[in-house]
């Protein structure tokens, strides 16, 4: 016992050295140093400050992690690819929308309508038919978020039941679904995030 309290006087000796000269190296480990800069008075006790070298802390990818990061990264490619399109399709859907309220008319409607779908076909019609499904379903709910209707809706809307009921078909054939809304809350809250990263690289109003 008397050992051990000389050797911690002794160490306690060597520490309050170390620390009255303002700043010492030590070796620690094979590349590593420690820096003591100093030292603080706190209630008359001496105590030393320093910096320890940083850690890097590594670790293998689960399997669930890994699928997180493919999942996010396809999401990220889609949204990048189709938002520009929704973007666009949902300016000239709002703009249809806004003329049609006060009109009753289904020749005068129809004229409306087929104005601005040339227009559509005109610029994204190549564009959109190259896209895979799964930027399809993403094409869809971007739509949605532009313009507050599912896709079902807005070719109820424009072309009539029987072309929208068709056109489901299809898409469910594929596994797709026209009706689809959009949740920014939960079930397209990472859609979210990654539209909103977008549009401030764009410059775009969300």
């Amino acid at each position: 016992m008397k050992f051990a309290a000389k050797y911690i006087y002794l160490l306690l000796f060597i520490l309050t050295s170390i620390c009255h000269t303002g700043k010492v190296y030590a070796q620690h480990g094979r590349y590593d140093t420690i820096r003591v800069h100093g030292y603080i008075t706190a209630q008359g006790d001496t105590i030393p400050f320093y910096y320890l070298p940083p850690v890097t802390v590594t670790t293998y990818l689960t399997h669930k992690d890994r699928k997180r990061i493919v999942e996010w990264t396809r999401l990220r490619n889609a949204v990048y690819v189709t938002y520009p399109y929704a973007k666009t399709a949902g300016r000239v859907i709002n703009e249809i929308n806004a003329r049609l309220v006060n009109v009753t008319d289904r020749k005068k409607r129809r004229l409306i309508i087929h104005s601005r779908e040339k227009e559509l076909k005109r610029d994204f019609a190549d564009k959109v038919t190259a896209l895979s499904i799964y930027q399809g379903k993403v094409l869809m709910k971007l739509i949605y978020r532009e313009t507050g209707n599912n896709c079902y809706e807005i070719i109820d809307e424009y072309k009539g039941t029987f072309s929208a009921a068709f056109w489901q078909t299809i898409a469910l054939m594929f596994g797709g679904n026209l009706r689809q809304n959009y949740d920014p809350a939960n079930a397209d809250k990472d859609m979210e995030k990654i539209v909103k990263e977008v549009a401030r690289m764009y410059g775009y109003r969300t």
